[in-house]
């Protein structure tokens, strides 16, 4: 099936449960430029570059008669990148492979190839980086990607599209996939209403259809939208770096503990058989109703459980438990310059 036909029906499928913007009248789209130009302004220019955190972690868990190394691939934009700290370890990349290397006790090699301002059309040569580059292809890979095209107008239909040549490409090499679905931009400070309604719900709508993209190929999301909204909110200074619109270091470290149990899960890492708990919403639905369900409750976790029906493939919902992250280990071996880091097209 082509991909514009596939993103077609992704997209009218993400309505389900939450419908559509409707028709803005001339006067509501003029205030909503409005906005949307004094938000640009207010919204501060990243500072630096994101730092390179590619390397090993954990070598010392290395050991001759055991395993190898896990490769753990990054992919997506200034999010997965980690624009918006100073040093490697805080990078959301950093955190995961860190933690991976202490829960499997095995060396995490981390690849991160996202790059700053990418959209979601930019993952077809970070899969060709990630593939084609020196090295075995990875065991796990981690898709940040969603907010520059919202904030970019990119049709949903093209992005998710984008999305899922991209999974299928990862999958079809051996790797397992998780993808963090597009975060809140309603939880950005200079985003006031009704462009901040705007900006929330184009972006749950592109995190909805994106789980249906990616689910029937194999892949699991988590929702990262609406766990980081509340917390965002409730703690700006803290969760938001200095430009206010890319997290902290204690931002993307609540990102990556939502991301974590999925991503031990998907490499056999984490207990995978928990009966769903009813009592906490987690059952097994028709992927479009978990797909709005999802997204609006962050960290919700959904994966394939089932061949297609009526309403497409029936998936797992479930809201895995955060648990406390291991201390970060710095990567070893050969460091970058200072100054290296992911560049990519723009400063979003």
């Amino acid at each position: 099936m082509a991909r514009a036909v596939v993103g077609r029906r992704v997209v009218a499928a993400a309505a389900y449960g939450g419908g559509g913007i409707g028709v803005l009248s001339v006067a509501a789209l003029g205030l909503l430029l409005t906005e949307a130009r004094l938000a640009r302004r207010t919204v501060g220019r990243p500072e630096g570059t994101a730092p390179v955190a590619d390397g090993r972690y954990g070598a010392a868990f290395g050991r001759a008669e055991g395993p190898g190394a896990l490769r753990l691939g990054f992919l997506g934009d200034s999010t997965a990148a980690g624009l918006g700290v100073r040093r490697a370890d805080e990078t959301p990349g950093a955190v995961l492979a860190s933690a991976l290397a202490a829960i499997a006790e095995r060396p995490v090699d981390l690849v991160n190839v996202a790059e700053t301002g990418a959209c979601s059309d930019r993952l077809r040569d970070q899969v060709d980086q990630l593939l084609d580059g020196d090295g075995p292809p990875p065991d796990a890979c981690v898709i940040m990607v969603g907010a520059n095209d919202v904030t970019h107008r990119v049709p949903p239909s093209r992005s998710v599209g984008h999305l899922a040549e991209a999974v299928r490409r990862l999958r079809a090499a051996g790797a397992g996939v998780v993808v963090g679905t597009c975060p809140d931009l309603g939880t950005i400070q200079p985003v006031h209403q009704p462009l901040r309604w705007v900006a929330r719900r184009l972006s749950r709508q592109l995190a909805a259809a994106q789980t249906i993209a990616v689910v029937s190929l194999g892949a699991r999301t988590v929702s990262l939208g609406q766990l980081l909204g509340p917390e965002f909110q409730a703690n700006p200074r803290e969760m938001f770096g200095p430009d206010r619109y890319h997290p902290s270091a204690t931002g993307y470290a609540t990102a990556a503990m939502a991301v974590l149990p999925t991503l031990c899960a998907v490499l056999g890492l984490w207990p995978d058989d928990e009966v769903p708990d009813t009592s906490r919403g987690e059952g097994i639905l028709p992927v479009a109703a978990a797909a709005a369900a999802a997204a609006g409750e962050g960290g919700t976790e959904v994966a394939a459980a089932g061949p297609p029906g009526r309403r497409g493939p029936w998936v797992l919902l479930r809201h895995r438990r955060r648990r406390r992250l291991p201390e970060p280990l710095a990567p070893d071996g050969p460091q970058p310059e200072p100054g290296s880091a992911h560049t990519g097209g723009g400063a979003d």
